[in-house]
């Protein structure tokens, strides 16, 4: 027990840190990209001296960018992610009301698509019948090669336009104020469409690694050794490969539920679903320094939370990891 809190601990280190140096890249890079922020905000192509003072100075826009790197920080530190240049409004305020949108996808789609892959090269391995693997191999390669954003314009035209089944875009059907069980209801059915899209491609990152380490598993030398005294390979592949080959893709689910908020962005444009992808776009396209930070500072978190969760459940299931 106390190895692994000590092991916590060291993971929650080393991802302050890690949080701490990206920003930092992140500041330094957004500022050194082309363009200027005031320019956007006037939308004049040469605005005058006068505005251009005015508002360098409304935002700190006048200092150094040394100072401005440390007035960030230490704005960071009080949680406060700055004020939106674009839309004139405290960043977090823009940005809460698009977190669930965007979580509530990229976390269902990441758990479906890692149970589904999981399952899928389990019952592929367990099978032991060679053309199951082609197939089904056959069909994550495919998927795999596919473009997020033309899955999602296949999956419109195909359940929407023709099917009719789901709708095109949108989270909540606007024409219509459903309360209660009904908006539940309404909030799934729009949900389908979009959840279904990211699971799609995530699924053939988590059966190739799963099939790869139920291979290299039924390889070692523990699986030869309990063959050897009589242990069936029933047990043997539930109790004993199964247990090790989970290991690798639950590092890389760690890893893909912390990357797929950003990977969700497209899908949200496609979907017009109101989550951070489109405001990220936006801020990007308007210069928008504090907006972008802030989103950036917001995705970072997720993404360390997301691996030090993993990390923690790893370390549970082989404490061998707990003391490197």
């Amino acid at each position: 027990m106390e190895n692994m809190i000590k092991y916590i601990l060291r993971r929650i280190v080393s991802i302050a840190i890690m949080i701490f140096l990206v920003m930092t890249a992140n500041f330094f890079i957004i500022h050194a990209a082309p363009g200027d922020p005031v320019t956007v905000m006037t939308g004049l192509e040469q605005p005058s001296k006068e505005i251009v003072k005015a508002l360098d100075e409304k935002y700190g826009l006048d200092k150094p960018i040394v100072v401005q790197y440390f007035k960030y920080i230490e704005n960071l530190s009080r949680g406060d992610l700055g004020y939106s240049y674009v839309y004139d409004e405290p960043c977090w305020d823009l940005i809460k009301e698009r977190i669930f949108p965007t979580l509530i996808i990229t976390i269902t789609s990441s758990v479906l698509a890692f149970g589904i892959g999981l399952y899928l090269a389990i019952f592929v391995s367990h099978l032991g019948k060679k053309y199951g693997e082609s197939i089904v191999s056959l069909l994550s390669y495919i998927l795999y090669a596919t473009p997020s954003f033309w899955l999602a314009l296949i999956m419109i035209l195909v359940f929407s336009s023709r099917l009719k089944l789901f709708p095109t875009s949108g989270m909540l059907n606007l024409r219509y104020s459903y309360s209660g069980i009904r908006e539940i209801i309404d909030f799934i059915h729009h949900l389908v469409l979009p959840v279904s899209t990211l699971t799609l491609i995530q699924i053939p990152v988590f059966y190739r690694i799963t099939k790869t380490s139920i291979v290299q598993n039924q390889r070692e030398d523990y699986t030869i050794t309990l063959t050897a005294i009589g242990v069936s390979k029933e047990r043997l592949f539930k109790k004993y490969i199964i247990k090790n080959a989970i290991i690798p893709p639950l590092t890389i689910f760690g890893i893909m539920l912390g990357f797929s908020i950003t990977g969700a962005v497209l899908i949200e444009i496609v979907f017009a679903w109101p989550g951070m992808g489109r405001l990220m776009l936006d801020a990007v396209f308007r210069r928008d320094y504090q907006l972008l930070l802030g989103i950036y500072f917001l995705m970072a978190l997720f993404i360390s939370v997301a691996m030090l969760v993993t990390d923690i459940l790893i370390a549970f299931l082989d404490p061998r990891v707990r003391l490197t």
